[in-house]
């Protein structure tokens, strides 16, 4: 017994050294650790309305607790298909559509050199500073019957004016690859930092060999960057079914919402527009819960069939 105190004490007091002698960078660390704590932690003190009729006059402790009441409902209502169908398929798309393309960005851009290749990556990288207002402003310029661009080139070439922004099959399509526009370049730059640590003499010895580029890059420069693309693709299953809302809400209007009304959407409408905050947070909760549980069995999957994994 008196064996396992002094090693207790005596793991504390490494501890304790460790973090001394590391202290400037804990110091560093200390105003994120603060950050998380205080916009991240804290605010799932919160979540307990979910599981409570909420009374603002009554307050979070004094609000009635309801149980599951709120989930069922959701869970029975009939925009609980409609809503899981078009978040889905809204994710699913984007991650096809969307996440090869930083990969390939970042395997042309190593491949050049010099000027180019900055203004290249100048006019990649700057969509994703351009705000989410501005992106869809832009589009409803472009896409509008009466005087967009796009509108009176098919005019100019014989054909009828279409309402693009009204047409449900198109809004789809308009939300995925602005996505992929706007963040192709940026998401690049990850890759970018895994191909500048590829040894060049493995580039040297495989072209006097007389490997082609299309060869370096398919046996060194992909391998390479595999570990990086497994740990985001875990990362981005973990966000599965959080479809953005901002983006959406700007695009979507009477015509097209039976393919844009999202989870997050709803929860805005149902919770701020209609003060039903413990419904809106039920909602956000069972979406929370299941994008943990799609980011445990994609880190699960990925552990067992490689050496990468998030844990």
């Amino acid at each position: 017994m008196a064996q396992t105190t002094n090693g207790g004490a005596d793991s504390s007091r490494r501890l304790g050294l460790r973090i001394w002698k590391h202290r400037a960078y804990y110091v560093l660390m200390l105003p994120a650790i603060i950050y998380v704590l205080i916009f991240c932690y804290a605010p799932m003190y919160g979540l307990q309305i979910a599981f409570k009729d909420y009374k603002g006059a009554l307050g979070i402790v004094g609000s009635p607790w309801c149980g599951m009441k709120h989930f069922m409902s959701f869970f029975k209502s009939y925009n609980f298909t409609l809503l899981m169908r078009n978040t889905i398929v809204l994710s699913l798309y984007s991650l096809i559509a969307g996440f090869p393309m930083p990969i390939i960005i970042a395997l042309l851009l190593n491949e050049t050199k010099g000027r180019f290749k900055r203004a290249s990556q100048t006019i990649l990288y700057a969509p994703h500073f351009l705000s989410t207002v501005v992106v869809v402003g832009m589009i409803n310029t472009m896409l509008s019957p009466s005087f967009g661009v796009v509108n009176t080139i098919i005019e100019a070439l014989g054909g009828e004016r279409i309402y693009f922004m009204t047409m449900p099959g198109a809004f789809r399509h308009l939300y995925v690859w602005l996505g992929v526009w706007q963040d192709m370049g940026w998401g690049a730059i990850i890759y970018l930092a895994a191909l500048a640590a590829v040894d060049p003499e493995l580039h040297e010895a495989a072209t006097i060999d007389g490997a082609s580029r299309i060869q370096r890059i398919r046996y060194i420069n992909i391998p390479t960057i595999v570990p990086t693309i497994i740990i985001l693709l875990i990362m981005r299953m973990g966000s599965l079914v959080s479809v953005g809302y901002e983006k959406v809400y700007l695009l979507q209007n009477d015509l097209n919402v039976e393919v844009s009304e999202v989870i997050s959407t709803y929860v805005y409408k149902r919770g701020l527009l209609q003060n039903n905050y413990s419904f809106s947070t039920a909602v956000g909760l069972f979406n929370n819960v299941v994008n943990i549980a799609l980011l445990l069995i994609t880190n699960f999957i990925t552990r067992r069939v490689s050496d990468t994994s998030l844990f």
